[in-house]
Parts: C-alpha cells; sequence; structure tokens
C-alpha cells in the first residue's frame, strides 16, 4: 500500500489542520503556529485557546471570567500573559549598613506610597482567578472580583498588613474543598504513624498545584503569581494536624519600597480529618496571599496596590528552574541580611555592655 506525500501544506483543508492544532497543548500550538501560514492563521482562532486554558484553568469556563478576557485582549493573550511564569533575578545585595540608612534617605510618601499615585489604583481593578489541581485533577476553582474589604483611601485596608484570603467568607457545607483517597491520597491509619514516615505529606507536597492569576482590568495585564509548584512547606502536627504549603513568586517593588523586591507568599493549609477510621482526608483550610519584605515584614495594603500593579509587567519565563533560581536568590539574600542584622545587633549589645561596665569602674574609682 503505497502513501502518497503531501507536497506542501496548502494541500491540507483548513478543517484537516484546525483538527491537528486542536489536539495540541499551549505550548505546542504556539510552536506549531511559528511552522507555516497555514498554521499561523488557524492558531489565532479563539475556540483553540478556549480550549487549551479551560483545560489548563478550569475557571476560565466561567462567562464572566471569558467576558473579562475578552476585555483584555482574548484568550491567546491570556495565555501568553499567564503560561510563563514570573522570574526576577534582579534582587539587591543589602547590607546592615544599607538597612539603618533607610529612615534618612526615605521620606514619608516612600514608605507608605505616594497618594496621588494610589489615588490612580483601585482594589476593584483586580481579578483573582485561583485553580488548584492534585495529581492533574482539579479539586478548587474560585474567583473573586476586586479585593474584599478595601473600603476606601481613607481606611484600614491602605495602612494595614495587605491580606487577602479565598477562603475567609466560605462558611457553607458546599464550599469546603476535600481531598481522599478516591482522589490518589495514601492511606495513612494514624499521626505517629505518618509522623515516621511522612508518607502523606510527601505525596500531598509533591502533587499539589496551584495557579493564582492576577488580572489588571485597567491595564488590561495578567500574569500568574504562582510558582505552580510548592516552593517549601511544613507539618505542623503539634497545632491542629495542618499540612502547611507555601508558593509564590518575587516581584519588583523598585521606587515603592526600599527593599526594591518583595515576596508573594501564597499559602495552602490542609487540615487532616477523620474518614472511616483512617486519617486519610485532608481539608483545605486557608488560600491566602501575602507580600513581604526583605525584613519579613508584611507590606500595607496601599504598597501592594503598587507593586501588584508593576507584577503584571515583569519578565517570565516556561523555564521552571528559573523560577526556583529567582526564588532561592532572594532567600539567599534575606538570609544574609538577617544573619548581618544580628552580628550588628550583637556588636551593639557588646558595646553597651563594656561602655556600662567601664561606666561603673570609672564611678567606683570617682567614689574611692
Amino acid at each position: 500500500m503505497s502513501v502518497s506525500s503531501v507536497d506542501s501544506m496548502a494541500s491540507l483543508s483548513s478543517d484537516l489542520c484546525y483538527d491537528i492544532l486542536r489536539r495540541l497543548d499551549g505550548a505546542n500550538l504556539a510552536i506549531a503556529a511559528c511552522t507555516c501560514a497555514a498554521f499561523s492563521s488557524i492558531s489565532k482562532e479563539e475556540r483553540l485557546w478556549e480550549d487549551v486554558c479551560s483545560s489548563m484553568w478550569p475557571s476560565t469556563n466561567r462567562n464572566d471570567v471569558k467576558n473579562l478576557i475578552s476585555s483584555v485582549g482574548g484568550l491567546k493573550k491570556f495565555y501568553a500573559d499567564c503560561f510563563p511564569l514570573i522570574v526576577n533575578k534582579d534582587v539587591p545585595e543589602f547590607h546592615c549598613n544599607d538597612y539603618y540608612d533607610y529612615p534618612q534617605e526615605w521620606t514619608e510618601a516612600d514608605y507608605y506610597g505616594d497618594e496621588d499615585e494610589v489615588e490612580n489604583i483601585s482594589p476593584s481593578d483586580f481579578v483573582s482567578i485561583v485553580d488548584i489541581r492534585y495529581r492533574e485533577k482539579t479539586i478548587c476553582s474560585k474567583v473573586v472580583w476586586g479585593i474584599p474589604y478595601a473600603n476606601g483611601s481613607s481606611g484600614w485596608f491602605y495602612n494595614c498588613p495587605f491580606r487577602l484570603d479565598l477562603l475567609a467568607n466560605s462558611e457553607q457545607e458546599a464550599d469546603d474543598v476535600v481531598l481522599s483517597l478516591s482522589d490518589g491520597l495514601p492511606p495513612s491509619w494514624s499521626i505517629d504513624r505518618e509522623r515516621k514516615d511522612g508518607k502523606l505529606w510527601h505525596e500531598l507536597r509533591d502533587g499539589i498545584r496551584l495557579s493564582w492569576i492576577l488580572v489588571n482590568k485597567k491595564t488590561k495585564r495578567a500574569a500568574n503569581l504562582s510558582s505552580w509548584s510548592p516552593i517549601g512547606g511544613q507539618r505542623h502536627w503539634p497545632t491542629d494536624n495542618d499540612f502547611l504549603i507555601r508558593f509564590g513568586s518575587i516581584l519588583p517593588a523598585k521606587y515603592i519600597l526600599p527593599c526594591q523586591v518583595v515576596e508573594c507568599i501564597l499559602i495552602m493549609k490542609f487540615k487532616v480529618v477523620a474518614s472511616d477510621n483512617s486519617l486519610t482526608s485532608l481539608k483545605l483550610t486557608e488560600l491566602s496571599m501575602q507580600l513581604g519584605d526583605m525584613e519579613g515584614s508584611h507590606v500595607n495594603g496601599r504598597n501592594s496596590l503598587l507593586v501588584l500593579r508593576e507584577a503584571l509587567n515583569c519578565p517570565r519565563s516556561k523555564n521552571y528552574s528559573e523560577v526556583l533560581e529567582s526564588c532561592q536568590l532572594y532567600s539567599r539574600v534575606q538570609s544574609e541580611l538577617k544573619e548581618e542584622k544580628m552580628r550588628y545587633e550583637n556588636r551593639l549589645d557588646t558595646m553597651w555592655i563594656l561602655g556600662s561596665i567601664a561606666a561603673c569602674a570609672t564611678f567606683c574609682l570617682y567614689c574611692l
């Protein structure tokens, strides 16, 4: 049986080309679009990117989210903005002397944000599109319009530490997110056994994935603030049998904060619950976002809005190792700053002690 060769892509019908492209994922679809004019033309079809986005981010199936994506440039642009992860390797080297010079070099507007600039940003401009997957199965999808409780420029939100908790108002049973054996969790019959082998913890950490897409309706930009895979975590057995998993990215804060970069901290917490006399079910109890500076302090609401707006213009990469390298670089500089600060404070304590001893000795000699 002989097979006739195809002389060119032009000999293929558009329907056949479309059928080929719709079977590809987003990365391969983008590559195929660069191979020939036929694929490039067909790849502009929004239906292709709708399938790609809905398979990766089920939240985009909602009609209100579809309208939002259309208003910011369409599904193809949305995928191009949100599939690569944020990479920020411009982490400056700080020293203890630099830290103590901040109060003299930075004015109050530098620390707390310029009022005129903040007035151009509204918490209602931002939309959070969040999807959680475990072992390629979607277990939670949420969309938050605006930032809850951010009531006016004179309210507490602008001066208090920024925190966005997606489960704060989720009190109904229907909103509970539970992982069990049916989702692929390994059996764990007791807390003591889990303390020893940690099988449940390792399976959860290796299998969980988080996508936290932030969209700015005013600037029509979007970005994924999550690291997709966890960058850290720990078990909290002494408290409520919690598994705490940490995601995030490094965001620029140049001309916004003295440290020039901040960490977007995304926390996911699961609690072990009993099921059929075995500890094999986990309930999602926390899903939150905070911004932390180089000293470990949380950024206030006013500066957080400025940072989040600039984060949507960050460099991005499809190489996950670059994302990890960015986070590790930030952690290393942060640790070095803490150690140098502790050494500086120890030197001050030593000087105070020696000064006090010298003062006491001088006073005693004077009395004698």
